[in-house]
């Protein structure tokens, strides 16, 4: 096994504007599914996975999602502070990695999390760390088969080839490229160093899975287990379920 990653950065600065009116008051990342806050979901998988500091966005309803963060116990974290202006996915990564020492480190979404793992194997993002070779990949993305996820709006976002490269799931002069379609789960393994770059202010981070693509540099490693994401207050009892179904995360 490679040396695990030990510092990550949580998405969580988003307006959750589907999931009203429950994030009229509550901040999605604290939304709760089978009675535990969509963040721990990420905070907890982290931690299981040897990380050690993890990077933590905040823009709405900030306030309450660092009174949160403050009672959780076994991880240093860091508060990335959005709440003047969001910089969208892209922008708030870049700031938030100058919060963290240069080199590998583990990107999640808030608002998503997987269960069902085989408890006596590596975690998902274990693998996902051991899978990442810097040397010919700029990320190395976690990604799910569609029949594993709950709550998903049905899209395959890239296709993978054989040794798990990965390109955009549309039709190239008439047709889909070759490779199984698989969805993007959410959780990325990457160098510090690739937005080294990164323009100011807000922007999105497709920018780079698509120079990523350009250089044959972004690559995937199917998720074990059940994938669950929980978009609308409707969706919370199919996520709810999903939990009951395959069991808790670790």
């Amino acid at each position: 096994m490679s040396a695990p990653i030990r510092q990550a950065m949580i998405l969580a600065a988003g307006l959750g504007t589907r999931m009203r009116p429950i994030t009229d008051t509550i901040p999605k990342p604290l939304v709760k599914i089978a009675g535990k806050p969509l963040i721990d979901y990420a905070l907890d998988m982290l931690k299981a996975a040897g990380c050690e500091k993890v990077v933590v966005n905040v823009h709405w309803l900030a306030d309450r999602i660092e009174a949160h963060l403050a009672g959780y116990r076994g991880l240093d974290i860091v508060i990335s502070d959005e709440r003047a202006a969001l910089l969208n996915s892209g922008g708030g990564l870049a700031k938030g990695l100058k919060l963290l020492d240069p080199g590998p480190v583990l990107v999640m979404n808030a608002d998503l999390f997987w269960i069902g793992e085989h408890w006596d194997e590596l975690t998902n993002l274990e693998r996902l760390a051991g899978f990442f070779d810097p040397a010919r990949m700029d990320m190395a993305m976690l990604c799910v088969r569609l029949e594993d996820t709950t709550g998903h709006d049905g899209k395959v976002d890239f296709a993978m080839g054989g040794k798990g490269e990965l390109v955009r799931y549309r039709p190239v002069d008439g047709a889909l490229p070759e490779g199984e379609g698989v969805v993007y789960a959410g959780a990325i393994a990457m160098h510090s160093r690739l937005l080294a770059d990164a323009p100011e202010g807000p922007f999105n981070l497709n920018i780079y899975f698509d120079r990523a693509i350009a250089a044959g540099r972004l690559y995937g490693l199917i998720l074990d287990g059940h994938w669950v994401t929980a978009g609308t207050p409707e969706a919370i009892a199919e996520a709810e379920e999903a939990v009951r179904i395959y069991g808790p995360s670790r």
